[in-house]
């Protein structure tokens, strides 16, 4: 049943069009596949492998997620709490209505205060200026930092919007980092590794990776062009102020499975449970009601092209998740619990058919054609052989 899912993966890389792939695939019974096929580096001899490191970008959100809902589950925080009781900083935050004639930014109280839930589910008003040009623009002429630079000034921007009248994808899951990291008085990574890694037996993931993760660690690579895959250095500063709670893991493609197994599981994971069964159902809700999330807009496709995932089909926003409310022809059932990392790496949840799968590639930008059609051909592969 597996040859059809190596086909797919084994294509594009001997095509020339990915340097390297992993996937695997689980039920609640275990590992059904897995397959690492290329090199890690198109510079490199070293051959992907099951336990290669990947940044894995924005699929650390749903962990971190995980973190601010065991804090729920304790009483510590609430999910209609406002942020700025738990991150003083925010308190007098701005929305940004745009700028006048001289170039000065309008700004202007929000309607409503950010509350935890906003954060999570992408419909605070904070964006990205990595992908926003009019917040680019205030970071510029502000003198901020970029979130990428992980100063703790980055997260000083206005609001683009009011809270829960929109959705767009931003750094509300690095401000919930930093709840986690102020209510407990530890630091994502060490929090992670109590609560999340060590249960769950995630030995090769971490903030801050050991010399054995780094002798496995995957390079980074950029699509040019010509379409030709070149090298391309991307590194989290060495000084950060804060560990990015949306984007600043390293891990690997069986870790990773282990969280999405655990999720599957309705929060356990051979015995060892890292949420009550009502929290995980609870994240794989629609939190944003008649809110849609749309087409995904990029100012920079450098690092992600435009992409509307699943063409169609209505998609809502859990904690913090991307839900497909149909089910994909040949593919995911509806309700499954999805997101991805800008460096082309994907996981879905899928609690209807009992199946979840991770797919790793390393390469800029997000998006990239090849890098769909390989997904696209993974899931249909995944589905052919193991759907009940």
């Amino acid at each position: 049943m597996s040859e059809s899912i190596n086909r797919v993966l084994t294509n594009p890389v001997e095509s020339g069009k990915l340097p390297g792939v992993v996937g695997l695939v689980a039920d609640d019974a275990g590992i059904l596949y897995q397959g690492a096929f290329g090199r890690r580096a198109v510079d490199q001899p070293a051959p992907m492998t099951l336990d290669s490191v990947f940044r894995i970008a924005s699929m650390t959100k749903a962990i971190t997620a995980t973190a601010a809902m065991q804090l729920i589950e304790a009483g510590r925080i609430g999910l209609e709490q406002p942020i700025g009781e738990l991150l003083p900083f925010t308190r007098d935050v701005q929305v940004l209505e745009g700028f006048d004639a001289a170039g000065k930014p309008r700004l202007r109280a929000p309607a409503q205060p950010v509350t935890v839930r906003h954060l999570l589910t992408h419909t605070s008003g904070y964006g990205y200026d990595i992908f926003n040009a009019d917040l680019g623009r205030y970071v510029a002429a502000a003198g901020l930092p970029s979130i990428l630079t992980c100063r703790h000034d980055a997260l000083k921007v206005p609001l683009l919007f009011d809270p829960g009248t929109r959705w767009e994808y931003g750094i509300g899951i690095d401000l919930a980092g930093r709840i986690v990291e102020t209510v407990t008085g530890q630091d994502l990574d060490t929090y992670f590794h109590q609560h999340i890694f060590a249960p769950l037996g995630m030995t090769s993931s971490s903030f801050r990776p050991t010399e054995a993760m780094q002798a496995r660690m995957v390079g980074t690579h950029a699509r040019g062009p010509d379409g030709t895959v070149a090298p391309l250095s991307f590194e989290f500063p060495q000084d950060a102020e804060f560990l990015m709670g949306g984007g600043g893991l390293y891990s690997t493609a069986a870790d990773y499975l282990a969280f999405c197994r655990m999720l599957l599981g309705g929060g356990t994971l051979d015995g060892q449970r890292v949420l009550k069964p009502e929290t995980v159902r609870l994240m794989g809700q629609n939190h944003i009601g008649a809110i849609d999330v749309p087409k995904l807009r990029s100012d920079n496709p450098q690092m992600a092209l435009e992409v509307e995932f699943f063409p169609g089909i209505v998609k809502k926003w859990g904690l913090s998740f991307l839900i497909n409310m149909g089910d994909l022809p040949g593919g995911r059932a509806a309700g499954s619990l999805a997101w991805a990392g800008v460096h082309n790496t994907f996981f879905w949840v899928d609690p209807a058919s009992r199946l979840t799968a991770v797919l790793m590639m390393q390469l800029l930008p997000a998006n990239d054609p090849a890098v769909l059609e390989t997904l696209m051909g993974f899931e249909g592969a995944v589905y052919g052989a193991f759907a009940r």
